[in-house]
């Protein structure tokens, strides 16, 4: 099941089926809750519940699964469509919807036979991956080489003019563009083939929470006690394997010690570590900080795999308008760059292209007489977006409009929203992908906690988020899946000491 919110916003997954949810993008249990393109975004919390500290941060591509929709039904923050079993068992494929509407770079529309013809063949070759999940060697390295190499056959068995073949390669296209927004990557040539098959996709219709996503993330920390979360405080190094006291606690002994920017120190015997992963060789808060962040320093196989795993940026632009130009019943409008093909090697400088790596766009519910496009973008062109002002992407996408409907006179948006996940400090990016070079493996070693070795006390670093889950990754669900997961080793570990004779807490 799939859950948008309200105000207005939208998400792209894999899995069809999981509660889609953004604005803001869902994260663990203990998340923060405002997206990057506030002023007023939040820095990563401290959970005060000693003797666990937990280190959110924001993750996934803001899918979770049943186990998130029980929590939004639960809560009641879904009606009874939302909740009905036609509507949870309906299976898409783990495919977006075909599009309402389907506009050319040159103002024509596009036949939605065709669009249909070509998205039947691109999500054929897209399942056909599964085949390679536990094959011992596969043909090429990558998804998106996959993809190219089936196309081409395709094309060689094309009967139709150049025109319509260029078209159809420039639809496909499009399609690889969807998928880069699906993935979180810049190029599904970055993808690895053998593993791309071992996402769990879950069955459902999209929803949409009235109130925002906020109401889930509320009503979770409303059983929290007061006060047990702390806002705005950077860490800045998390010291394990050794041996901290603190004032409060006399004659007891930590063997960690959370260490914050501001020079704030707080003991624990366990620290649960979510913060985004980030993209190999780039960018990314633990890509980026994994020799200070900890001390001693990560062992070499699990900074071996903080390295392969890859990590990239999705982000949302949402464009508010007066009155709708788009045709009632519409849900998602297609871009279509002509010229393009996911054959050729495109050579022009973001400056003067990045905005044909749009998707098109979501439309969003209409809410108190409010009408908003969503538009998706992934990939460099998506991080050199955040580098422009409001008002060059406002003043881009409207001539990006104008352009695709035919319509020079098309009203300009009123307002424009974006996320800015790249640039979020906190995050730099959005979500993880099994990259080329990497397995499931890599993500199951990621989650394994510290020390290894069995010495000193057990469990002292768990590490929970999206990029630790193997079949759930970068989604809501696979967050929090992966923190009750974390949840439950320690309980088992104090379950344990429990029964043991003079044992506290």
């Amino acid at each position: 099941m799939e859950f948008y919110n309200q105000p207005p916003s939208a998400s792209l997954a894999r899995g069809p089926g999981s509660v889609r949810i953004s604005y803001p993008r869902a994260g663990c249990i203990q998340d923060w809750t405002s997206e990057p393109w506030s002023s007023t975004a939040q820095t990563p919390t401290l959970a005060k519940w000693s003797p666990v500290f937990c280190l959110p941060a924001p993750v996934g591509r803001t899918t979770g699964g049943p186990e998130t929709g029980d929590l939004a039904a639960a809560f009641g923050l879904l009606g009874e469509k939302e909740l009905s079993e036609e509507n949870q068992s309906v299976d898409t494929g783990g495919h977006l919807a075909l599009p309402s509407m389907c506009f050319t770079s040159s103002g024509t529309r596009v036949s939605l036979e065709l669009v249909a013809e070509m998205a039947s063949l691109f999500y054929g070759l897209i399942d056909q991956t599964r085949e390679f999940l536990h094959v011992a060697e596969t043909p090429v390295p990558s998804v998106g080489e996959y993809l190219k190499k089936e196309i081409s056959q395709q094309v060689a068995h094309w009967t139709e003019d150049e025109e319509t073949k260029k078209l159809k390669l420039a639809i496909l296209n499009a399609f690889f563009s969807v998928e880069c927004c699906i993935s979180g990557t810049h190029s599904m040539d970055l993808v690895a083939l053998a593993p791309f098959g071992e996402y769990t996709v879950l069955p459902g219709l999209d929803c949409t929470f009235s109130g925002g996503y906020q109401g889930l993330t509320n009503h979770i920390m409303g059983s929290l006690p007061k006060d047990v979360m702390v806002f705005n405080k950077p860490v800045k190094t998390i010291h394990w394997n050794g041996s901290f006291q603190e004032a409060a606690f006399p004659g007891e002994t930590f063997p960690v010690l959370v260490e914050c920017d501001d020079g704030g120190r707080f003991p624990a015997h366990h620290v649960i570590v979510t913060v985004p992963l980030g993209r190999a060789h780039f960018s990314g808060f633990l890509k980026e900080h994994q020799d200070t962040f900890f001390d001693p320093p990560l062992p070499a196989e699990k900074v071996e795999a903080i390295r392969k795993i890859g990590f990239g940026t999705n982000n949302k632009v949402f464009l508010e308008f007066e009155k709708p130009f788009w045709e009632p019943h519409c849900q998602f409008i297609q871009m279509v760059w002509e010229d393009t093909s996911p054959l050729q090697d495109t050579a022009s400088g973001l400056q003067d292209s990045w905005f044909k790596k749009l998707i098109g766009f979501l439309v969003l519910p209409s809410f108190k007489s409010v009408h908003v496009l969503c538009g998706f973008i992934a990939g460099l062109e998506s991080e050199f977006m955040e580098t422009l002002s409001d008002e060059e992407v406002l003043l881009s996408l409207t001539q990006v409009l104008r352009k695709m409907t035919g319509n020079p006179q098309l009203p300009a948006p009123k307002s424009v929203l974006r996320s800015r996940w790249h640039s979020a400090p906190y995050t730099r990016g959005s979500y993880s992908y099994v990259a080329v070079g990497s397995t499931g493996d890599d993500m199951d070693l990621l989650a394994q906690p510290l020390p290894e070795d069995g010495t000193g006390p057990q469990l002292q670093i768990l590490f929970a988020g999206e990029a630790t889950h193997r079949t759930f990754y970068s989604t809501t669900h696979g967050a929090l899946l992966s923190g009750w997961r974390e949840a439950d080793r320690l309980i088992g570990l104090w379950d344990l000491k429990m029964q043991q004779p003079h044992s506290r807490l």
